[in-house]
């Protein structure tokens, strides 16, 4: 592995009086870790890139077994340390316990950002006093080079860039709150035991308390995750479109925006009937037909999508995403069964 450059972060009392006045925010950033290995090593570098513009930096070691303690602490983070393992949710509260900062801003161990993702943070909250939270965006970057990683990642691009600014959600990855609101809420859920939803239901409550939460799309960040078949199935399913699905059912959460838009539930209905015919073709072969129509209308629904694709990584990569955003509207819809019978189950334990 590639040694690290020795840069220390500022300490916070050492800050230019001018720097300070550029801004009166003070921003805290955490970092939850659990064995970050190389990616962990980038996210830290760029973090010495801005560190003069945060008021401290907060890594929470959450029972790792590599050195990525040890790393941040050298580096000059504040470093908090637990034994073991017990998830983003209770790593990101304990930061935020201790942090001093009036801004919380949250991110991922496997991503890295610039001076333009600070600054532009700064300047959303400073235009906006009645601004509570913020989301950003993955950037168009993609870390890692294979193809379900630059698929991936440019989606969650995609997404996040089309959707509406006013956000009905948070998301941890890359997430600011003010301090006050976050408490108000009482924090992250720590019954999450892994990643999850946690940063998800923290925007819903959020809400519910009549926070506002807006995206902004300039505060990007690069997502340097290596997804692999396996991994990427297992997270989109048993980490995130089941528990949201529970989610959902509770809060009535149904709102036309990021993946839950109006399109996306019509592609799902879509890719169902699309399975249907193409099964039942071998009875009825009139099916078939009707199965080239739903494809047509599949491709011309998501048209929007496969161009952004297709200005960003070619023809040939255009076609092998077609297959994969179809898959990701099937298991969703698995995964939305899956999650509406095991909600509706527990709901009716806790009533009898």
């Amino acid at each position: 592995m590639q040694s690290f450059p020795q840069k220390k972060f500022r300490d916070k009392n050492l800050l230019d009086s001018s720097e300070l006045a550029k801004s009166t925010l003070t921003i805290s950033l955490i970092v939850p870790v659990l064995n970050g290995g190389e990616n962990f090593r980038q996210c830290l570098q760029s973090l010495s890139n801005v560190a003069e513009k945060l008021l401290e930096i907060i890594v929470i070691d959450d029972g790792s077994t590599d050195d990525s303690g040890k790393l941040a602490a050298e580096l000059g983070a504040q470093v908090i340390t637990f034994p073991s393992p017990g998830g983003p949710a209770r790593a990101r509260n304990k930061g935020a316990e201790v942090a001093q900062g009036e801004i919380l801003f949250f991110i991922d161990a496997d991503v890295t950002l610039t001076v333009e993702t600070i600054a532009n943070l700064i300047t959303a909250f400073s235009h906006s006093p009645t601004l509570d939270a913020l989301i950003g965006s993955y950037d168009d970057s993609p870390g890692s080079p294979n193809f379900l990683s630059q698929y991936k990642n440019l989606f969650h691009h995609y997404t996040h860039q089309t959707s509406s600014e006013e956000a009905s959600t948070f998301w941890g990855a890359c997430g600011a709150v003010r301090r006050e609101a976050f408490w108000a809420v009482g924090g992250f859920d720590e019954g999450y035991r892994y990643p999850s939803v946690e940063d998800i239901e923290l925007g819903y409550r959020l809400k519910r308390g009549r926070y506002h939460i807006k995206l902004d799309k300039t505060v990007q960040v690069k997502h340097l995750k290596h997804w692999r078949v396996g991994s990427l199935l297992r997270a989109e399913i048993f980490y995130r479109a089941i528990p949201w699905t529970e989610l959902l059912w509770r809060d009535r959460q149904f709102s036309n925006d990021l993946n839950l838009k109006n399109s996306s539930r019509l592609s799902l209905i879509l890719t169902y009937l699309l399975v249907f015919c193409l099964i039942g073709g071998w009875w009825w072969s009139i099916l078939w037909l009707f199965a080239l129509l739903i494809s047509f209308a599949l491709l011309l629904l998501n048209l929007p999508l496969y161009r952004f694709f297709l200005q960003k990584r070619g023809i040939l990569f255009t076609f092998g995403v077609i297959p994969w955003h179809w898959l990701y509207f099937f298991y969703g819809g698995i995964a939305f069964v899956i999650g509406t019978i095991r909600y509706h189950l527990y709901h009716k334990r806790k009533i009898h």
